[in-house]
């Protein structure tokens, strides 16, 4: 299977997650952790129900992948996530060694994959991760745009 169809495949899972999310009341965000052509790792939005700054999806998705790999190095994995990562989440994934970040909408108010700054592939840090952008972002824009108009209506 070709990258592109595979990153499809994956980001069409990270956005049933941000379903979910949707569904208990969270902003829609899903991720997946990835290694070798098995999820590891998952996860969607819990900030609101957990009362917690930090249960962003990304981080959900690596804590489930460290405790599977019983490891907080992930080397040789890609996590997929419908919205650009925050500073925040770039941090941890620098942290954790992700090879690949792939994200499906850009997040121009707090996007640290080009948005607003790079972590991701700071030259200052001690890791850099390959970052694809804009996998299936029509759909998880969509989505964010729908979940916001409910939410001021």
């Amino acid at each position: 299977m070709a990258d592109e169809e595979r990153d499809i495949e994956w980001m069409s899972r990270a956005l049933a997650l941000a379903r979910r999310a949707e569904a208990e009341g969270e902003v829609p965000v899903g991720a997946v952790v990835v290694q070798n052509d098995e999820v590891i790792g998952e996860g969607w939005n819990l900030t609101i129900a957990g009362h917690d700054p930090t249960a962003h999806a990304e981080i959900q998705a690596l804590r489930a992948a460290a405790q599977q790999q019983q490891n907080y190095r992930l080397p040789g994995t890609t996590l997929y996530v419908t919205l650009e990562p925050c500073p925040m989440c770039a941090g941890a994934m620098v942290h954790a060694r992700v090879a690949r970040v792939v994200f499906a909408a850009t997040d121009p108010r707090t996007g640290a994959a080009g948005s607003i700054c790079n972590l991701l592939q700071d030259e200052n840090l001690n890791h850099r991760c390959e970052v694809v952008g804009g996998v299936m972002a029509e759909q998880s824009s969509e989505m964010l745009r729908a979940f916001f108009r409910a939410r001021r209506a």
